[in-house]
């Protein structure tokens, strides 16, 4: 996907990635030129792992694809070794590898967002997720993910929670239905520090939880639960997710429809302090 953004008329499906669901392919890849750069220099594994803080064994994880190189360690690598940018020119697709295929795009589109607006059903969302929250949800998945795939992908997602750390900080909005709120994810000791962290979030002046009620009669977002992006000086786009699968929606009209519902939702939840005041209720009755 190209960093200017789709085209008006094109509607992106699946998330790049292609077949290789894990990312695997693209880590060995990148191990594989790391170790190169590594023995052209004559430099051993310790000495890279101390010049950029990580031990010999980590190392040889990064070289075997294992394990996923941070920026930081592949910016520091490029210099140490004198890579000449060869490094760093892998580094955006070694960040797309820690992501499911269906969820690549949609994850690079979400770190470079201005304004992001989300209405959620099944589950508290991503970048609200506390560590426990989301390791509990990945364990539940079926066909069972190995704990390696697990702990990848919570790491990944608490990777994309340093959104709350950019400024200018972009403007994020929360719409979730009050039976995700109730669902007791990996126990009520999980839950409890959940709702403790939608309380913490929900003070940041650029953040706006908002609850839909269970009683509501009428609740505009039956047909599911959306994601609404904006980046600097581009359109905004829709990305919808359900069984795995993942739509990025870039027609005008359809991401109007759905801007459209997200503002009626707004409208039918309890207001932002309303918001904050339930979740407290919620966490008393644990």
């Amino acid at each position: 996907m190209e960093q200017q953004g789709f085209e008006d008329d094109q509607e992106y499906r699946g998330g790049g990635g292609g077949g290789d669901e894990s990312g695997s392919g693209i880590l060995h890849l990148f191990g594989q030129q790391l170790k190169l750069c590594r023995v052209r220099a004559g430099v051993e594994r310790a000495e890279l792992g101390a010049r950029t803080g990580y031990s010999a064994s980590t190392i040889a994880s990064f070289e075997q694809g294992r394990r996923i190189p941070p920026p930081k360690f592949i910016d520091q690598a490029d210099e140490v070794l004198e890579a000449g940018g060869v490094l760093k020119a892998g580094k955006k697709e070694v960040a797309r590898a820690q992501y499911p295929a269906f969820f690549r795009d949609a994850a690079l589109l979400e770190a470079e967002a201005v304004e992001l607006h989300l209405y959620a059903l099944q589950a508290v969302p991503g970048l609200l997720q506390t560590e426990e929250y989301t390791r509990a949800l990945l364990r539940l998945r079926r066909p069972l993910l190995d704990e390696e795939t697990i702990e990848l992908r919570v790491s990944a997602r608490l990777t994309r929670q340093e959104i709350f750390n950019r400024w200018p900080a972009p403007l994020m909005g929360f719409a979730i239905d009050e039976a995700v709120l109730r669902r007791p994810f990996g126990g009520k000791s999980v839950l409890r520090g959940q709702l403790e962290q939608l309380l913490l979030l929900g003070t940041k002046r650029n953040v706006e939880i908002q609850v839909m009620p269970l009683d509501r009669e009428d609740n505009a977002g039956v047909d599911g639960p959306f994601t609404l992006i904006t980046r600097k000086g581009e359109e905004q786009v829709a990305y919808l997710e359900v069984q795995g699968r993942g739509t990025l929606v870039t027609d005008r009209e359809e991401v109007r429809a759905v801007a459209a519902r997200y503002g009626i939702i707004r409208a039918q939840a309890f207001t932002p302090r309303e918001s904050l005041a339930f979740i407290e209720k919620l966490l008393g009755e644990l």
